[in-house]
């Protein structure tokens, strides 16, 4: 029996490359949709419970109804229509003011329906006006005050992050083509001495750079006075930059070469890897292909559950270095039981979070080919 000619497709390769690269897309971006909607009812879920927290439950909201109805009273005084009124007529129109000025507020309802209006006004950060000492911080809006310090927070810490990234993958990749060597055994022996949180290092570096030495200042963004150029203005965050940000590498490098060095280490030892030895093989292709490719995916992972970590930590380090961005000022806000601006750190906190987590989501089917986005495996 004579043998059939294979089944070829008439479609031209680039048309059939155009569909497949507009079915992966298509794929791609169903996935990322339903993960950003996955996640940002993650984020509802939590600003809720925080609504929540940050309210007492309710009774913060009693507390200002305390306020309003002390206000009222206090307009009472020096009324001249009010001081004419008999006593019944003083104690009917007080109490219509004060129900006027509850509902005006908004809090004659109760405190669960009120509170997915709060949920609506945090995650749109309408978040009202902040009041007492909070005012000289700058702007009186709680939104455009945390999105005048959001810039400040993203620069040093987006800076710090990434040069420990960096510095982890290539020092880990040195230490592992090394094991055994005296250098790797110092390094992991001074792994649990130099994990110390950044703040301290931040004070130690303080003392010896800005204190003794006098070369670095002690803390701020920029000099004072300011700058006249835009180069000079640069060079100078740049300069108030070079502390805290020695200080978060310095107290997060340690662990993360020590958890990436484990992962090279087990990944140097696979059967592909000893092929790839006895083929002879330069050792630096080996670590770049076989070993760093397929840890990559692990590698990005700790990083993004340090970034997770970093977000928590922004706090101390603005602190120790007086750098104003919003871990400083949900600090503020805190010791003057500021809610709005609480509520929008917050917020703004678990939307850097979900951006991490989507973004996490790309690279990972960018950097590991076994991930297929929409797509079946065919025969």
């Amino acid at each position: 029996m004579a043998n059939q000619p294979a089944e070829t497709s008439s479609e031209p390769p680039g048309k059939r490359a155009r569909a497949e690269w507009v079915r992966v897309l298509a794929g791609f971006t169903r996935y990322l949709t339903v993960r950003g909607i996955a996640v940002l009812v993650t984020v509802a879920i939590g600003v809720y419970i925080a609504v929540w927290v940050s309210q007492l439950g309710g009774y913060a909201d009693e507390l200002r109804r305390k306020d309003i109805i002390g206000g009222v009273a206090m307009s009472f005084r020096g009324n001249e229509e009010y001081a004419a009124m008999s006593t019944s007529e003083k104690e009917t129109y007080a109490e219509r003011a004060y129900a006027a000025a509850i509902h005006a507020a908004g809090l004659d309802k109760p405190f669960y329906l009120r509170s997915f209006k709060h949920l609506a006004e945090a995650l749109s950060l309408t978040l009202g006006e902040v009041t007492g000492p909070m005012v000289h911080f700058g702007s009186a809006s709680a939104r455009q005050l945390l999105l005048e310090c959001l810039p400040t927070t993203l620069l040093l810490f987006a800076t710090a992050n990434l040069v420990t990234f960096l510095a982890s993958l290539f020092v880990s990749l040195f230490l592992s083509r090394r094991y055994g060597s005296f250098l790797d055994r110092a390094v992991v022996f001074l792994v649990p001495v130099l994990a110390a949180p950044p703040w301290f290092h931040g004070i130690l570096l303080i003392l010896v750079f800005a204190v003794f030495a006098k070369i670095l200042p002690y803390g701020g963004i920029v000099d004072a006075p300011l700058p006249q150029t835009a180069f000079g203005y640069a060079l100078s965050v740049l300069k108030h930059m070079v502390l805290p940000v020695t200080a978060w590498v310095l107290g997060t490098l340690p662990l993360s070469v020590y958890v990436n060095r484990a992962f090279f280490l087990i990944h140097s030892t696979e059967d592909h890897v000893e092929l790839a030895k006895a083929k002879g093989l330069p050792s630096g292709r080996i670590q770049r292909r076989y070993i760093l490719r397929p840890v990559l995916p692990t590698v990005i992972t700790n990083f993004a559950s340090m970034l997770i970590v970093a977000w928590q930590g922004a706090i101390l380090i603005e602190l120790v270095f007086n750098w104003h961005g919003m871990g400083r000022l949900l600090f503020k806000a805190i010791g003057y039981f500021q809610v709005p601006i609480i509520i929008g750190a917050v917020v703004i906190f678990a939307y850097l979070l979900a951006l991490t987590v989507l973004i996490l989501d790309i690279v990972y089917a960018l950097v590991d080919p076994r991930i297929k986005l929409g797509t079946r495996d065919r025969p």
